[in-house]
């Protein structure tokens, strides 16, 4: 997953950004709103941390923006605010959950899945399709039964076409979902993971197809 963490405060910011990319999820960093509305103009997120008091600005604002571009990425409110109206009034506002300061960072994880799983609409961590079986808690995949162990890499890869079986991913599309920005990466080291997810995948029902000049599309054989 893709995640955007608007905060300013360095030493948390640090540490989520430690604690979700241990994860394997990609990560990118946003001080203020102004970065952070740079950021999800230029990128698909998955999913977004937001703080409330940013150095340029109130970040309901940067909230009530996202939505009023009909931006349907989860957001969760990081606030310091623990009172009632203030709790409220995030949600009124579009937010999908909040965490309140100071946080467990095992909640923090908790919620961002509860969050991404109502996004797929599902009560469930694990993923199929066909007889492969993703479960994005524990990190595990197995395939007509047999667990295979893949990279961090590699079950993010995974996870995005699982995200939309028989979807065409262009592999800009998958270097954007990948990797962070201040990742310099070229679209060849997209050939690189396909190639060692297949070999995962190898003897499953399913399959990585090349679609010459678009990408690549999981599906059924």
């Amino acid at each position: 997953m893709r995640f955007l963490l608007v905060e300013d405060n360095e030493g948390l910011a640090k540490a989520v950004l430690d604690r979700l990319r241990l994860d394997g999820h990609v990560v990118d960093h946003a001080a203020d709103i102004s970065l952070a509305e740079d950021f999800s103009a230029t990128a698909d997120y998955d999913l977004i941390l937001l703080d409330i008091m940013l150095p340029d600005g109130d970040g309901r604002n940067f909230l009530k923006a996202h939505r009023a571009r009909k931006d349907e990425t989860p957001v969760i409110v990081l606030t310091a605010r623990s009172e009632v109206s203030d709790r409220v009034g995030v949600l009124d506002l579009g937010a999908d959950d909040y965490l309140t300061k100071p946080f467990d960072f095992s909640e923090l994880e908790a919620r961002c899945r509860a969050v991404l799983r109502r996004r797929g609409g599902s009560a469930s961590n694990v993923q199929r399709f066909g007889g492969l079986a993703f479960d994005s808690l524990a990190g595990t995949v197995s395939v007509s039964g047999e667990t295979v162990t893949l990279r961090n890499r590699e079950l993010r890869l995974l996870e995005i076409f699982m995200s939309s079986p028989d979807r065409i991913f262009s592999k800009a599309k998958l270097v954007d979902r990948l990797f962070a920005y201040d990742e310099d990466v070229s679209e060849n080291a997209i050939e690189v993971y396909v190639g060692r997810l297949r070999k995962h995948l190898a003897g499953s029902e399913v399959e990585i197809a090349t679609v010459r000049g678009l990408g690549y599309r999981m599906s059924l054989i």
